[in-house]
Formats: structure tokens, sequence, C-alpha cells
């Protein structure tokens, strides 16, 4: 539906259609003011930059099953819920397409445009992850990773910045992919990313040095029993609340697993930092 990427900055106004049903990837929407499609559950958010009722209307003339339900009109900035700016977390300084902040000394610089998908880096399971990813490549023995929920991709490129060379990146939303392939090639890492869109449970086949899983718990229970799983050397598992967390604990500790960490953000969310014993 989509071609090339279209930047969007702060103060870029959205206009956004909020529809009953999933809108096909390749229904035809004219492109040019067409930002992407947000799919959750079984419902799409259509995003432009301008008021577009007339394409809406014939998106649904053409697929009956889809419904209307509202339509808003935002800035950027409002959708991402604050300030979209240069964010430093640990080593890792997160510079938008639009302004770029100098790194400091020991700094590792990534250009990350979230476009409308959540995932700047502010949430406390991207930094736990981050943090997470950093103790596993410290030894520079990583060097192929499954990035599961990818979302924007940021862990994908903070792995391949800290020398991972082969990485597989995999999201369900089309648009997350979409926005992890932007982002591959604004920081010039497409000969270590390959980015994939598809369900996270079956990819775990491929064995990895460092399997990453920031996603619903719903898809966290049955990628960890897969067969597939204890082939990854190590693991982050995170996007957990406290009683999910719990539930995957306890499975855990039924398998040749060892947890060497765990973050808990406000008694909230929960990341979880481990290795394979096979």
């Amino acid at each position: 539906m989509q071609s090339q990427p279209i930047f969007l900055r702060p103060e870029t106004i959205l206009y956004i259609y909020y529809i009953e049903g999933i809108v096909p990837p390749d229904a035809q929407i004219p492109a040019e003011n067409f930002v992407g499609n947000w799919i959750e559950d079984d419902f799409s958010f259509l995003f432009f930059r301008k008021p577009a009722k007339n394409d809406v209307a014939t998106l649904l003339s053409n697929y009956p099953n889809l419904l209307l339900l509202d339509e808003y009109k935002m800035s950027y900035e409002q959708w991402q819920g604050g300030t979209v700016e240069p964010v430093r977390l640990g080593r890792f300084l997160l510079n938008p397409p639009w302004i770029k902040a100098s790194p400091q000394r020991n700094e590792i610089e990534l250009t990350l445009d979230s476009g409308v998908v959540f995932g700047n880096g502010m949430h406390p399971t991207t930094q736990a992850c981050l943090e997470a990813i950093e103790t596993a490549c410290a030894g520079r023995k990583v060097q192929t990773m499954l990035d599961l929920g990818s979302g924007t991709g940021v862990l994908s490129l903070a792995a391949a910045k800290l020398g991972c060379n082969r990485i597989l990146s995999v999201d369900y939303n089309f648009l997350a992919s979409q926005t992890t392939r932007t982002n591959v090639l604004l920081n010039d890492l497409e000969d270590q990313i390959l980015v994939i869109n598809g369900k996270a449970e079956e990819h775990t086949c491929v064995a990895t040095d460092l399997l990453v899983a920031n996603i619903h718990y719903d898809v966290m229970k049955d990628l960890i029993r897969t067969e597939g799983f204890l082939k990854q050397k190590w693991f982050v598992l995170s996007g957990l609340l406290r009683s999910e967390t719990e539930k995957i604990s306890a499975f855990l500790s039924t398998q040749p697993v060892h947890i060497l960490k765990r973050w808990n953000h406000d008694n909230i969310w929960n990341t979880i930092l481990g290795i394979t014993q096979g």
C-alpha cells in the first residue's frame, strides 16, 4: 500500500480513521498522503497527512465488511503521547530523523523513526531489553539474534551496533515490519538485519545466540513452549505484567534454563534475562 516511507515531524497533523475490520494489505489506497495502517485485533487505524474521507469511503464501498467507527485529527506529537526528541538510554542515543543530538564519549547513536508505531524507546520494557541485550553482547560472542515482535526495530538496531552480525526481526503487524525496515535503512544496517512480517512463534526453529521477545503474553506463553526455544543460547523475555511473569517463570522453572537477571519497573512491567543449558 505504500512504497516510500513518509517521515513525520512533531507538528505534522494526522487524520486517523478508526475502522472495524481488517483492511487488507493489498487494498488500493492513494499513497501520496497515506502514512500506514495499524491493525489491532479486529480493528484498523488508517493514518493520512490530509483529510481522506473520499478515499476511505471508496475503500469501504470496495470492502462491505468494513465499518467506519470514528475519525480523529491530532498532531504527530499528540499521537506519540509527548515530545518527540532525542532520547538517551544508558549508552544509546536515539535520534529522530529530523534532529541530531551529538553523541557523547562512548555513546552509541541510532536514528529511530517511530512513524505511527509505538516504541520510541521510552517504555520501561524497551529500556530493560536494551540493558539485557548489552549484557548478553558484552563478550562479543553474540553473533546471531532473533528479535520477535520487533516494533520499530530499536532492539535489532542496538544489537547490530553492539556487534551482532546476523539478526532476524519479526513482527506480525505489517506496519511495524515496514517501520523496522525503514529504520534498518536509516542506520545502514541492511547487511546485518533481515526483516520479516510473520508470527513470532513460527520462527524459533532458527537456532541463535540470542532470542529477544518484547511481546504480548498470549504470544509469549506459546513461544517458550516451542521446540526451538531451547535452541537459543541467551533469551530476553519482556513486556510482561506481574501475574504473567509468575506464569512464565513457573514454566521456565521446569526447563533446562538458568535465569541471570530480572527487571521490575514500578512493580508492573517485567523483563527476564536467561540462558539455556542445552
